[in-house]
């Protein structure tokens, strides 16, 4: 016991005086409180001893809290991994993502470790109920408990008739039966099209017909698997949705094979950047390309074989409903991860078509099979198009945030595609293809410098000035502002997204 008391004694004195000591052997640098309780999005940038954090490259603190039952719990205490603007010498909060998560920035030693309410208020927990008899409350607890084992077991007892009725309702993706294995030799490539982190996508051959070819070395099997199955989910084929032809592997080299439909003009990059564009012909991109995502978020159940979209026991879109294929099933949302203008392509008839599902998250109502479809720890992702939440670390990967991130990126696709349309314009100086950001980062497209330029500056691609002349241009702003709004829950749906260019596509533009 003696020990143990001298020990805590040793580490409070200690505690007192280090932030001293660091601060005769630091000079000027910043001295913030350091934890991270369970992610750290920011990486370690300064001399950590114990809870205190020498800054190398800021004189900011920052700090993150979690709102848990009405009260800040820290969760992440750091310096600020790039220096910015940080005028409080206090750290206010400032609440993000549906008052979940309290963030301060401050610029005094140590002051991170306190969070100050300013303007904002912090929730309100519960008010506790009146105490009351203990007795009575015995009986209370009792019968509260017996309630809730009923419940559990009228919840379990229902599974159980529902997984009778449909065994396929939550199992993984890969136990559907494979209904698309082809005959490799009957595959031949001819030339590299792209190279990815994992995969090379070729032209080639099949059946006589030109395909496209995703290839996958023998090691990276997982990888294959997991967008194999995206690709075989029930009811996945749509018109605005690259159509999967089968996959194989080659037995002279292990490696697989991936078989997509051909798209004449490749890439929707490859597209802009050697074409403009008249404004029917950028609509009809815009329209399929956010009609291709909200099919793909759209959670879909169906039974039998259906030869009239209304037979079905759910009901579509107007605009959707006649670019689907039926067949029995339960087509889960999916959420892209990765939308970009490298991983949409663009058909002979100028319509678009999502590929490329290997950052894909499948939003099941089987917690396991969602947690178990991706690892967004390892999903490569286009820095560019990456929403503000995703980019500071703060979201869940695994739930509706990634859907929100989805639209962001396609809010930037679309100001891409109408910055290549010639009669947005005047005197058709339309000008060079950049990708978002491109121009005003000077091409340093890199994960920090996105922080500061979209998450921190709170920057978004310029809207040009002659769309402010014409009769759809207000309407044409509003749509993608909206769509890269920085609080993700006040984005548009994609849904809302193509009714909306429905909308912008029944009126001329003069």
């Amino acid at each position: 016991m003696f020990f143990r008391r001298t020990n805590c004694l040793f580490f409070i004195a200690l505690e007192c005086i280090l932030p001293h000591v660091l601060a005769q052997r630091a000079g000027e640098k910043r001295l913030c409180a350091f934890l991270v309780a369970s992610r750290n999005p920011f990486g370690v940038a300064g001399q950590v001893n114990a809870s205190v954090q020498v800054c190398e490259r800021s004189r900011c603190c920052v700090g993150y809290y979690l709102i848990v039952g009405g009260r800040p719990r820290p969760d992440v205490l750091a310096c600020d991994k790039v220096e910015k603007s940080c005028p409080d010498a206090i750290c206010k909060a400032e609440t993000r993502y549906n008052n979940t998560v309290a963030k301060c920035v401050c610029n005094t030693d140590m002051c991170n470790r306190n969070l100050t309410w300013g303007s904002e208020t912090p929730p309100k927990p519960r008010p506790r109920p009146p105490s009351g008899n203990a007795g009575e409350t015995w009986v209370l607890i009792v019968a509260v408990a017996l309630a809730a084992c009923l419940l559990v077991v009228a919840a379990q007892w229902r599974r159980a008739s529902r997984r009778q009725k449909n065994p396929r309702a939550c199992r993984h993706v890969s136990h559907v039966p494979r209904t698309t294995q082809i005959d490799a030799t009957d595959v031949q490539l001819q030339e590299t099209v792209a190279h990815g982190s994992l995969a090379t996508v070729w032209r080639g051959t099949y059946g006589g017909s030109a395909v496209a070819v995703k290839v996958f070395p023998a090691g990276a099997e997982r990888a294959f698997a997991f967008e194999r199955d995206v690709y075989e989910l029930p009811l996945m084929r749509h018109a605005a949705i690259v159509h999967f032809l089968g996959a194989a592997r080659r037995s002279c080299d292990g490696s697989w094979l991936l078989v997509l439909q051909f798209a004449q003009y490749g890439s929707l990059h490859s597209f802009l950047q050697n074409n403009t564009s008249s404004w029917p012909l950028s609509l009809k991109l815009c329209l399929s390309l956010s009609q291709g995502l909200s099919y793909l978020h759209l959670d879909l159940r169906t039974r039998g074989i259906c030869s009239n979209p209304h037979s079905a026991i759910f009901s579509f879109p107007p605009s959707l409903a006649m670019n689907v294929f039926f067949s029995d099933g339960h087509k889960p949302s999916v959420a892209h991860g990765d939308l970009s203008a490298f991983n949409v392509l663009v058909r002979g008839d100028a319509t678009c078509a999502l590929c490329d599902f290997g950052s894909a998250t499948i939003l099941c109502s089987c917690r396991r099979q969602a947690q178990e479809a991706t690892s967004p720890a390892q999903a490569a992702r286009t820095p560019c198009y990456v929403s503000p939440e995703i980019l500071e670390g703060f979201v869940n990967l695994l739930g509706s945030w990634c859907l929100h991130g989805d639209v962001y990126a396609l809010g930037l696709l679309l100001w891409e595609i109408c910055m290549r349309c010639s009669d947005l314009f005047e005197d058709d100086m339309v000008p060079q293809h950049f990708l978002p950001y491109e121009r005003e980062l000077e091409g340093r497209l890199t994960w920090e410098n996105l922080v500061i330029h979209v998450s921190c500056m709170k920057k978004r691609p310029p809207i040009p000035g002659p769309w402010n002349l014409l009769t759809q241009g207000p309407a044409l702003q509003d749509l993608l502002r909206e769509c890269w709004d920085v609080d993700p829950d006040a984005r548009l749906t994609a849904q809302c997204v193509a009714d909306r260019l429905v909308a912008l596509q029944s009126h001329s533009l003069v």
